[in-house]
């Protein structure tokens, strides 16, 4: 069963990446104590998780808030992202059975109304579990991970990002061309594939993070 301070975490992770919490709001202790009907020491834990993972930043006396990025910060990265997603999607290619290349695809398919509608909110959990299935594909948890961590220090500004009509129906379009070149066992499309779709996606998230306050994307 999972701890409280878990499920806490858990919740306040899926809140920034959905842009309901943005860089530089403060996270209150008694007040998650009380939002979430928990006691102030899980309530702590889940400050302190979100902390260690980059995602909560501790300022003196100023307690927890979310954390922002600088833009070199922002743009070292988008490019490691670049990178990282690109090898999962070749090492996709080799080693993804018929049957997960079939789970791909229909997650794939289950995305393209969100996508055309526009419903950023529900494309945004369609994408992560689009990505997902790519990186259990890959058969390497360690860059899973890192592409993970990298992607939570991101999540306000790539949420924004899918706020953006034409940037969410492009995405659909993108990931359409990945589940064809993984499909088709080539990891050099494979992984051209999926450059692409970061670099095509990291345009928009560089020009959100360079139009932030420098105190707020600082964070």
């Amino acid at each position: 069963m999972a701890k409280a301070s878990d499920k806490v975490r858990e919740l306040l992770e899926r809140e920034i990446r959905h842009g309901a919490l943005r860089p530089g709001d403060s996270i209150d202790e008694r007040s998650l104590a009380e939002r979430f009907s928990v006691s102030r020491t899980p309530a702590r834990e889940a400050i302190l998780q979100l902390a260690a993972s980059g995602l909560v930043t501790m300022r003196p006396r100023h307690g927890a808030v979310v954390a922002g990025l600088e833009v070199k910060d922002a743009i070292a990265m988008m490019e490691t992202l670049v990178a990282l997603e690109g090898e999962a999607a070749a090492l996709a290619a080799r080693r993804m059975s018929a049957a997960e290349v079939e789970e791909l695809s229909r997650r794939h398919a289950e995305s393209e109304a969100a996508a055309r509608e526009h419903d950023s909110r529900a494309y945004i959990d369609l994408n992560a579990r689009f990505h997902a299935a790519i990186y259990a594909g890959a058969r390497n948890d360690y860059l899973a991970g890192l592409i993970r961590n990298t992607r939570s220090r991101m999540s306000f500004f790539h949420a924004s990002s899918l706020n953006q009509r034409a940037r969410v129906e492009r995405s659909w379009d993108e990931h359409g061309g990945v589940v064809r070149a993984i499909a088709s066992g080539d990891p050099a499309a494979a992984e051209a594939a999926m450059r692409d779709h970061i670099l095509s996606g990291g345009r928009v998230y560089a020009d959100l993070v360079a139009a932030m306050p420098r105190e707020t994307s600082a964070g």
